[in-house]
């Protein structure tokens, strides 16, 4: 059975990386897709290569720090084509670099984005599925939402809110038949290895550090697999998996192995 056959589905950030091959993949499962992005340009190529291919797939330009126009975009969307069936929370932004650079603007850039952004996919979509009585809601977090991430700390701080946003309104959607799935990814290949804000840090160094990461198509088909199975979390690449075990067991063990990994390169790269 293919449970996307027939469905409504809005994934923000769909413009590029994983939101574009999720909707990419479902949309050769059979889904009606929204791809909503901010940048406009961007999503209509990615929109115009989809349809070109005969895919059901729309574009809707849409800043997620916007709430009224997430719930415009949703509420619309769902009553255009009867009902909305999954929303993906996706889109989301990183700067890096050590703590005592970031200004309270880069904290707030980075929250608005990946926390807000999510609780405004949610305050839309959610009321919305239980009135309809099912639905599932996907959010995007990050291995980061699941251990301390050195050197992105404002990110961290966001995808954690995700993670424990997700799991509390999994325990209270199973009353209403609304499922709530999220997703902790490790380093994928998408456009974040180039748009990722830096303080203070030299970008091709800190670029050779980085693992080259998963594709985005294989990401996508895990995801949508831990969708299927209605998994709570859904941890992609084998490195997250490896250190969520090592997280749950040993906090201070990953701690030890971040501050290796990611500080000590971190602080070779700073430019000033």
């Amino acid at each position: 059975m293919n449970p996307f056959d027939g469905s409504t589905a809005i994934i923000t950030g769909g413009a590029s990386g994983i939101g574009k091959a999720l909707g990419e993949e479902l949309a050769g499962r059979g889904a009606r897709v929204i791809l909503a992005d901010i940048n406009a340009s961007l999503l209509e190529e990615t929109v115009g290569s989809l349809t070109a291919r005969g895919l059901m797939v729309e574009g809707a330009e849409l800043d997620v720090t916007d709430f009224e126009a997430v719930r415009e975009l949703v509420e619309g969307k769902a009553s255009e084509h009867g009902r909305l069936d999954y929303m993906f929370n996706n889109a989301g932004i990183a700067i890096a670099g050590e703590a005592h650079d970031f200004s309270i603007a880069d904290w707030r850039r980075v929250i608005d984005t990946n926390l807000y952004g999510v609780i405004h996919g949610v305050a839309s979509a959610y009321p919305l599925m239980v009135r309809q009585g099912g639905g599932h809601i996907v959010n995007t977090a990050s291995m980061a939402g699941i251990v301390p991430a050195v050197g992105l700390i404002s990110y961290t701080a966001s995808k954690y809110g995700v993670v424990g946003l997700s799991n509390a309104l999994r325990t209270e959607g199973s009353h209403y038949g609304v499922k709530v799935s999220v997703v902790c990814p490790g380093f994928i290949r998408t456009p974040i290895y180039e748009t990722i804000e830096l303080l203070k840090v030299d970008r091709d160094k800190l670029m050779k550090l980085a693992p080259e990461g998963m594709p985005c198509d294989d990401c996508a088909r895990i995801i949508l697999r831990g969708v299927e199975r209605n998994k709570a979390i859904i941890t992609v690449t084998a490195m997250a998996k490896a250190f969520w075990a090592m997280q749950r067991l040993s906090p201070a063990l990953v701690r030890a192995l971040f501050g290796l990994g990611l500080a000590r390169p971190m602080r070779k790269a700073r430019t000033a």
